[in-house]
């Protein structure tokens, strides 16, 4: 029998919610859209409804690369390589989202399963002796990066020469752009002397593999582009699995009515996971803007050619018409599919990855640490701030 939980809301969960990326314009569109103005500057055609957001996301017309120019429409400070696979247009993104999809399927990533299975014993051991348990610490941070490793043929001493860097990569922010790109180039360097091999990669690896395979694509991979595959997974198998599942184990933590459900039916927590995840972005926005490269209809008017777009996923996963009661966290919704990996050919790459992982952890958690709740006021706790990141970077912890 299902245990109804106890309507908990996300303004029940403190500093849940981002602020906003962007601020309102005063004007709509010329096709009567809501617009915002970028970080950038520019005017952006801001959708919101759930069918919007969907049809541009999964509209292969809508333009990311026109995004990825000095002094273009972004929420970014700077430029990224165009070889990243957010930045890819057809037919190039076809090409090497080929390449790497059966790799970074749900039968792709299971066989890491049992790395996340010791991974979490392990760490659980050492949370258990722990003198101050702070589980974001001890827990929480190591695994991501420890799988990703794995995943890549990475040898786990060389985490120390590229995490600092690759957070700060994340973090994304304008404060210190010299610094922002000072870590951004480390990290890349970092990646292709893998790609180059210049670092040891360790056989058998997604490095060794795709760098040994990269004839299969028509044509072949170049370095670069090998660079930005391997970039992408590098911050992404981390740094955002990590920031998702540090957000996903904090609103658990705030929400004992949701937490004493995932211990009474640990099997909830794929579940919850997704719920979860409907609720929150990585960072502060949801979706990279894109340019249309036609007129589109959507529900409230029409996108121009030539406009700039944010759809907006965030706001599209709270939409009453798609989500009934839209802020309540309910693992036992039914319904439509949240959008926050995104959808059609920028779903996120590594989808499957997290969502092996964050249930698993949920779910041991749950049922090692049932009493588990945190040992602070929420309020006081530190984040991490930044544009594609945003977490608590301390969950001091009792049981």
């Amino acid at each position: 029998m299902t245990t109804a939980t106890p309507a908990v809301t996300t303004t029940d969960i403190p500093h849940l919610d981002p602020p906003p990326a962007y601020r309102a314009h005063s004007t709509r569109s010329p096709g009567g859209l809501p617009q915002v103005v970028l970080p950038s500057g520019h005017t952006a055609v801001h959708l919101t409804r759930y069918a919007d957001v969907h049809k541009v996301l999964t509209d292969a017309t809508f333009a990311r690369a026109e995004t990825n120019v000095e002094t273009g429409p972004s929420f970014l400070p700077t430029v990224m390589p165009p070889e990243l696979l957010l930045n890819l247009d057809v037919p190039d993104h076809a090409r090497m989202r080929g390449f790497v999809a059966a790799d970074y399927s749900a039968a792709g990533v299971e066989s890491l399963r049992p790395t996340v299975e010791a991974v979490i014993a392990e760490r659980f051991t050492e949370l258990r002796a722990a003198a101050a348990p702070d589980l974001f610490r001890t827990v929480l941070d190591p695994l991501p990066v420890t799988v990703n490793c794995r995943l890549l043929g990475i040898p786990a001493s060389d985490i120390a020469s590229f995490r600092p860097y690759a957070r700060t990569v994340q973090m994304a922010s304008a404060e210190d752009i010299s610094h922002l790109l000072d870590h951004f180039w480390k990290v890349y360097g970092y990646v292709t002397d893998l790609v180059t091999g210049a670092r040891p990669v360790q056989p058998g690896g997604l490095v060794d593999r795709f760098v040994t395979g990269r004839d299969s694509a028509e044509p072949p991979l170049s370095d670069e582009e090998l660079t930005g595959l391997l970039l992408g997974s590098l911050l992404g198998a981390d740094q955002n699995i990590l920031s998702v599942l540090t957000k996903a184990v904090y609103a658990l933590l705030c929400a004992p009515p949701l937490w004493r459900r995932l211990v009474d039916d640990p099997d909830l927590a794929s579940r919850m996971t997704e719920e979860l995840i409907r609720l929150m972005p990585l960072g502060t926005i949801s979706a990279f803007p894109r340019v249309a490269t036609r007129d589109v209809a959507v529900g409230d008017g029409v996108i121009g050619t030539g406009e700039v777009v944010y759809a907006d996923a965030f706001a599209a996963n709270r939409d009453p018409r798609a989500f009934p009661d839209p802020l309540t966290i309910d693992p036992d919704r039914a319904g439509k599919r949240h959008l926050q990996f995104g959808y059609g050919m920028h779903h996120c790459m590594g989808a499957a990855l997290a969502r092996m992982q964050i249930p698993l952890v949920l779910a041991r958690l749950a049922q090692e640490f049932p009493g588990l709740a945190l040992d602070a006021e929420p309020r006081s706790l530190p984040w991490d701030h930044g544009v594609l990141l945003r977490r608590p970077t301390a969950l001091p912890v009792r049981w």
